[in-house]
């Protein structure tokens, strides 16, 4: 697909409150389809930071596609099917790929008898954080499409997303050095 070009940071078309869609179709930019898609702009940014404070290369490198590929959702969310635009389209292959290298990167960090702790290394920090960025995506995306079968795709995708997320936060832990912290149940109640 040839790259699109922009050419202008501003137009002052979003100054009424209203956004385009791709497409053209006008919607305003409360609407559960901006929100859906704009919660999945802000995921792409936390796995941003998350690139630039990753220790493990391979880690690194898989962001930079799972941004690619947000990217793909985020254009799908962006675009209703009737309109004349064709931008690609979330597949079930995505979530495949996704579930293929949970299954690559687990066995390194083996199974979890307790609840982690979102912390430990900087990267591993971040990539919790894109975590539940994530499932708020998810849930925004879900509230859009309700029973819809129209944004089940996407719905796969962003929650294998997160699953893989998770366990590339223990691969960071591993690849710094620091080990996971688990849930005290006890600490920090009263009593």
């Amino acid at each position: 697909m040839p790259k699109k070009r922009i050419t202008t940071v501003y137009t002052g078309l979003g100054d009424d409150g209203k956004t385009s869609l791709l497409g053209g179709k006008r919607v305003r930019k409360s609407s559960p389809r901006v929100d859906a898609y704009g919660d999945v702009d802000e995921l792409n940014s936390v796995l941003g930071v998350a690139c630039t404070k990753a220790v493990d290369p391979r880690v690194k490198e898989l962001l930079r596609e799972i941004q690619n590929a947000l990217f793909t959702v985020g254009s799908d969310l962006a675009t209703p099917l009737d309109s004349t635009f064709s931008p690609p389209r979330v597949t079930a292959g995505m979530a495949k790929r996704l579930e293929e290298r949970i299954d690559e990167f687990l066995p390194e960090v083996g199974e979890l008898r307790e609840f982690v702790l979102p912390g430990g290394a900087e990267g591993a920090a971040w990539l919790h954080l894109a975590r539940t960025v994530c499932r708020r995506a998810e849930r925004g995306v879900e509230e859009f499409f309700g029973d819809s079968e129209e944004g089940s795709k996407i719905l796969v995708y962003l929650n294998r997303l997160s699953d893989l997320l998770f366990v590339l936060a223990r691969v960071e832990n591993k690849a710094a050095g620091t080990g996971e912290i688990f849930v005290d149940f006890g600490r920090g109640e009263d009593g």
